[in-house]
């Protein structure tokens, strides 16, 4: 079978890089898919291992090492490197890795100025790179990953908690991907009806999960990795429905629910009450404060990029 995507760029060969790549490669998404790292070692690393599953599988994608640059004419690219550092941060975990990835995150979008195809950033802090990548490439098609990420975990958190099967639970989280994610408990319906969200337990859950990934395994991968594959099914019009990415919503880049039709998403943000409007607010201050904060030559677009 002919696969619907005829390229796919994957930036970063850490453990997104490595499970996002594994799964294109595995589940026949694209003709050729395109791998670069900060270390070309590890690029090619990739690369070579990838190769062997292509022979195993009999996979129909080719793969190979290449500058983003060379992903101009991809219909999608996948941004996930990570700038080296060690992370001692007990809250805000994730935007203890802005000084470190907004540079790398930077320098990329500079490289692909101008792009037309589907960006899916992985990097965190997610939804303040999600932006930059945006404004620094301008790029109209930029969405992060990290309010997806957060829902399921919610959604599955609550059907443990209640008792249900995780598919009779609807409920968004939105905001920030951190310690200030909103979770609509408002609007949240078990089976169709209203039900009485234990907050406290939730929010302790989703500080907690992705810190037993990282104690057990060394890095979130598996979970990120999906909420990619997914976006790139809603964004490249394979898939319609709905899907909490990060986009720019009134002018504030924050994790929404979108309902995408033939790849073209409409927001369909649910009814908040005034403690869920109060955080959500308290969200969109916290991420416009550190973008705010990111030094202007980051931001700026390259005239003539080479």
């Amino acid at each position: 079978m002919k696969p619907p995507v005829p390229a796919i760029g994957v930036i970063g060969a850490g453990a997104v890089g490595q499970t996002v790549s594994t799964l294109l490669m595995g589940g026949g998404w694209c003709r050729d898919l395109l791998i670069a790292s900060g270390s070309p070692t590890s690029a090619q690393a990739l690369v070579a291992d990838l190769e062997d599953m292509q022979q195993v599988l009999s996979a129909s994608a080719l793969v190979r090492t290449a500058h983003p640059r060379q992903m101009r004419d991809c219909s999608a690219v996948v941004v996930c490197p990570r700038g080296r550092f060690t992370n001692t941060a007990s809250s805000d975990v994730r935007m203890a890795g802005l000084a470190a990835n907004a540079p790398i995150v930077a320098h990329l979008a500079r490289n692909l100025t101008g792009y037309t195809g589907v960006v899916i950033v992985v990097t965190n802090p997610v939804d303040v790179l999600t932006r930059l990548f945006a404004e620094a490439s301008g790029s109209q098609q930029v969405y992060g990953v990290g309010s997806n990420t957060d829902t399921a975990r919610y959604r599955l958190t609550l059907a443990h908690h209640l008792h249900v099967p995780v598919d009779a639970v609807d409920g968004h989280v939105i905001g920030e991907h951190g310690d200030d994610a909103v979770v609509c408990a408002t609007a949240t319906r078990v089976a169709g009806l209203p039900v009485q969200v234990p907050l406290a337990d939730i929010r302790a859950e989703l500080r907690a999960r992705p810190h037993r990934i990282n104690q057990g395994i060394g890095r979130t991968r598996a979970g990120p990795a999906g909420a990619v594959l997914a976006a790139l099914r809603a964004a490249l019009g394979l898939a319609d429905g709905v899907i909490e990415l990060c986009v720019n919503h009134n002018g504030r880049w924050r994790g929404i629910p979108l309902h995408f039709t033939a790849g073209q998403p409409t927001v369909c943000l649910p009814a908040l009450d005034h403690g869920e409007t109060r955080r959500l607010r308290n969200a969109d201050n916290k991420l416009r404060a550190a973008y705010a904060a990111l030094t202007p030559h980051l931001i700026k677009q390259e005239e003539n990029p080479q």
